[in-house]
């Protein structure tokens, strides 16, 4: 019996026709005649709740729901959810189908309204986008099957809970595979780079053809062969490849729904990826007040699941970042030239000189690239126009701020250190350019 009155509800319907019995009853007491119509009202209402309730509750299970997602989601893209929808009743269901989401997502709107034929599935897809790494918690599938007079609803909770752990942004990732494999990388804003000069690595000697360096001519083999061929280079390989990530208070910052650490961590994913793909050693370095994960650089077909997995559990500790153990860090650790792109922001150009010492020592030793941040709110106050005094003074500290970004880059230009200012929406997009410009330059 509890079970039966935990799963019975009425509908909106229900409670419509009973406001207008109770409307006619109060008019009956000023229209005796009115009452005898008014108790055939009420007993065709309870005849055909009664016919809701036997058409709702002969099955003990009408309806059967089930969700189905990927066994890990990815931070800061839509990733689709799939429920199914069975409708085991002799006839067709109007039904209201309520997710119980993950307290991180903060929606109470996730309810779906759906019509499923006799013996049927209907499939309910939507996208969820989170914006922070962790385990998520998903509850069952609520369905309310509504009878077929639309009196009475018969609750279904359907499933069982389950933890789904979102990683870094692996969808952004197989993006750029796809986009790779396609030849449509300028979609994305991927540029493609002339070679400038030879690297160190000769592959093979093949014929000319049209648009080939006359300069890569082989005499030899042309008088060989009687006709023209070419030596053909390669970009070098086995070159390492670290990504940097500083996790100090500066990278707390949100753009988007997403921090700071969050798009450095889905750019270094990416990046890595691209450069294992290269040919090339990825590895991971990570600090904060103190030191924090060493990934050393690999080319192994683990790696990248390697660092799939460490970047997982990366957070912000605010704190103060150590540049100075960074660099003692660098040196212990990395015994080989490398290209270390460091993802850090500074806001003001005081606060880049401080660790201007730390960075021109890396510089020294390897191939340093230095990644922080536009911001992007300043950036939209500078396109404002402004209409009052206080509109004057917010532009001018906005120009302030913005300029300080402008010459951090040219203060790291003086010591022969490479950087990006970028929004964040584009990190990933440039930093990939970067990379990619080093190796044409023959820079690794």
């Amino acid at each position: 019996m509890i079970a039966f009155l935990r799963s019975l509800y009425f509908a909106r319907f229900f409670f419509m026709a009973v406001s207008a019995v109770a409307g006619l009853f109060v008019l009956a007491f000023f229209f005796p005649a009115v009452l005898f119509l008014v108790k055939i009202l009420c007993g065709v209402l309870g005849l055909c709740v009664l016919v809701d309730l036997a058409s709702v509750f002969q099955l003990k299970h009408g309806v059967e729901a089930s969700r189905s997602l990927q066994e890990k989601l990815s931070n800061g893209s839509e990733n689709p959810v799939f429920v199914y929808v069975e409708n085991r009743y002799p006839f067709a269901i109007s039904a209201q189908v309520i997710e119980e989401l993950p307290f991180q997502f903060q929606k109470r709107d996730a309810s779906f309204k759906v019509k499923v034929p006799q013996g049927e599935t209907h499939v309910i897809e939507y996208l969820l986008r989170p914006v922070a790494r962790g385990l998520y918690s998903f509850g069952v599938v609520n369905v309310l099957v509504n009878g077929p007079l639309g009196l009475v609803r018969k609750r279904y909770r359907c499933g069982q809970g389950q933890q789904v752990p979102v990683y870094p942004s692996f969808i952004q990732m197989r993006q750029y595979e796809l986009l790779a494999a396609s030849q449509q990388l300028s979609a994305m804003g991927i540029k493609r780079l002339r070679q400038v000069g030879h690297s160190a690595e000769f592959e093979q000697i093949r014929p000319y053809v049209a648009g080939d360096d006359q300069r890569t001519i082989n005499w030899k083999a042309s008088a060989r062969k009687a006709e023209l061929m070419v030596n053909h280079y390669q970009d070098e390989k086995s070159q390492q490849v670290y990504c940097v990530l500083d996790k100090g208070r500066v990278m707390e910052m949100p753009f988007q729904g997403l921090s700071l650490l969050d798009y450095a961590i889905n750019a270094a994913l990416v990046l890595s990826n691209v450069a294992l793909r290269k040919e090339d050693k990825a590895g991971i370095i990570t600090f904060a007040d103190k030191t924090g994960s060493v990934l050393p650089a690999e080319r192994r077909s683990s790696q990248l699941q390697k660092i799939l997995e460490l970047l997982y559990n990366q957070q912000t500790r605010f704190q103060e970042s150590d540049f100075e153990r960074l660099y003692v860090t660098v040196r212990a650790k990395v015994k080989q030239r490398s290209l270390l792109l460091l993802f850090t922001n500074f806001e003001t150009l005081n606060g880049a000189k401080r660790q201007l010492p730390y960075l021109r020592k890396l510089a020294k030793h390897h191939l340093l690239l230095v990644v922080f941040f536009e911001n992007t709110e300043t950036k939209e106050l500078l396109d404002q126009p402004a209409n009052s005094l206080e509109e004057i003074y917010l532009k001018a500290i906005a120009e302030k701020f913005a300029y300080e970004k402008r010459q951090i880059v040219k203060e790291f230009s003086l010591h022969g250190i490479h950087s990006i200012l970028t929004p964040p929406e584009k990190l990933t997009v440039n930093a990939i350019n970067k990379y990619l410009e080093f190796k044409a330059r023959g820079l690794m």
